[in-house]
C-alpha cells in the first residue's frame, strides 16, 4: 500500500529547479533573470560567467541544477535544452534600523527573493 505517485508539475520537456532565499531584492535579480529568458542554455551560462552582477552566480547555480535535473531526472537532451521561463518572487524582508538625528531611527531593509528557472527541449530545426 503506497500512496499515488504526485502528478509532475511540469510537462514532459520541461524540467526546472528553484533557489529559496537569495540573498538580493528582487527587482535586482530580475535584471539578471531577463538577461537569460528564451536564450540556449550554453550561451546562458556563459553569459552569466561573465556578469558582473554578484547575484549571476547564484543564477548559475540554479539554472545548472535546472539542466541537471532535465538530463537525470527527466532524460532530455542537454544539448537541445532552452531556458523558457525564469521568474522571480520575493521571500522575507530582514528589517535592521540606524539611529538618525533628533531621536529618529532609520529603517534598513534587506530583502530576500526566490528564483525559478524552467528549461524545455526544442526540435532541432534541420
Amino acid at each position: 500500500m503506497s500512496k499515488e505517485k504526485n502528478p509532475r508539475r511540469v510537462a514532459d520537456n520541461e524540467a526546472m529547479a528553484k533557489s529559496k532565499m537569495l540573498r538580493t531584492s528582487p527587482q535586482k535579480l530580475n535584471l539578471v533573470a531577463a538577461m537569460i529568458r528564451g536564450k540556449k542554455v550554453d550561451k546562458a551560462l556563459s553569459d552569466l560567467t561573465f556578469s558582473k552582477k554578484r547575484i549571476a552566480q547564484d543564477v548559475k547555480k540554479c539554472l545548472q541544477s535546472a539542466i541537471a535535473n532535465a538530463e537525470n531526472n527527466h532524460g532530455l537532451d542537454v544539448d537541445s535544452l532552452v531556458v523558457a521561463e525564469a521568474w522571480v518572487g520575493k521571500n522575507l524582508v530582514m528589517k535592521r534600523g540606524r539611529p538618525r538625528a533628533r531621536g529618529r531611527f532609520g529603517k534598513i531593509m534587506k530583502p530576500f527573493s526566490e528564483l525559478t528557472i524552467k528549461v524545455r527541449q526544442i526540435e532541432e530545426q534541420a
